[in-house]
């Protein structure tokens, strides 16, 4: 005989608590009381005889059959919910979609209303980060990882290696001879930097000031309103050089180290809308690449 679940209740409980590793913030997201929700853990922990919190002083910290448990009370969760869509006749298709900051803004936004053209049975949800994680994060179904090869522990697929160049505004007045001595910026933690790039083209190079940025974004901006020079690449860049918001004063482009990923979580990559996302975006990607498509819809 099977041995019976635990209440769903408790389930969900479970699942917001390790969510916000708080049980203030569980309850803050259940409209439950923190005693509540307390209970509720005790209760499950009980039930499955293994302690699934270690209680901090300032936060819960999952236990290893925690950790073990939680992906598969979300897993069911997202099957529940695939089953009552499919029953109730919902046919709208949820995929939680990951990129950085910068490629999300100048990359897929301009082209959103292709996907959901093509698609409209499809919702995507997206989540946008500054740096890329290590790992797919829980609950992701499809990210675009800006990276160098991830570790292999991760099935990730090539989308687009890119050249990298300087970008300034229309009009800069900039030369090779006097680049050094324009306020230069930068996406930090790359090693498509600048003095890669001179580098590359065997500039004699001072090694002069350059201005960080934590995202592309920031850097672009600066440029595009005639405070600098930035360094961008196509999947970026290739907007606002075609708007004639940016221009590339010069001929050389220095191939990149890093390069675009496409991560699909296991859990997702067989359901029919991260199928019908990733093939999209692997077509939109060769159109761009190959110059037939714009970044407009």
């Amino acid at each position: 005989m099977q041995a019976p679940l635990p209440p769903l209740g408790w389930l969900r409980t479970f699942e917001a608590a390790a969510r916000n590793l708080s049980f203030t913030g569980a309850a803050r997201d259940l409209n439950m009381t923190q005693s509540a929700v307390s209970q509720q853990i005790k209760a499950l922990e009980s039930y499955l005889g293994r302690l699934l919190f270690h209680r901090r002083p300032r936060a819960l910290e999952l236990t290893e059959s925690g950790l073990t448990y939680l992906p598969v009370v979300r897993e069911a969760f997202r099957t529940l919910a695939r089953g009552t869509r499919a029953i109730t006749g919902t046919d709208q298709d949820v995929v939680q979609v990951q990129s950085n900051l910068t490629f999300a803004v100048h990359w897929l936004a301009p082209r959103l209303a292709r996907f959901r053209a093509a698609h409209p049975e499809v919702q995507l949800n997206l989540s946008t980060e500054l740096w890329e994680p290590r790992a797919i994060t829980e609950g992701i179904d499809v990210e675009i990882r800006f990276s160098l090869r991830p570790a292999d522990t991760i099935r990730a697929e090539l989308l687009r290696s890119d050249h990298y160049y300087p970008v300034c505004a229309p009009g800069y007045p900039v030369t090779l001879a006097d680049l050094a001595m324009h306020p230069l910026y930068d996406c930090s933690n790359l090693l498509c930097n600048w003095a890669a790039w001179a580098e590359d083209q065997n500039l004699s190079w001072s090694d002069p000031p350059v201005t960080y940025a934590t995202t592309y974004t920031l850097s672009l901006s600066v440029a595009a309103a005639g405070g600098g020079l930035a360094l961008a690449h196509d999947a970026i860049a290739g907007g606002m050089l075609k708007s004639g918001g940016l221009v590339a004063p010069f001929a050389h482009r220095a191939p990149m180290q890093e390069a675009y990923y496409l991560i699909l979580s296991p859990q997702a990559e067989h359901s029919p809308g991260t199928v019908a996302f990733a093939s999209w975006l692997r077509a939109e990607m060769a159109a761009d690449q190959s110059g037939l498509l714009g970044t407009q819809a």
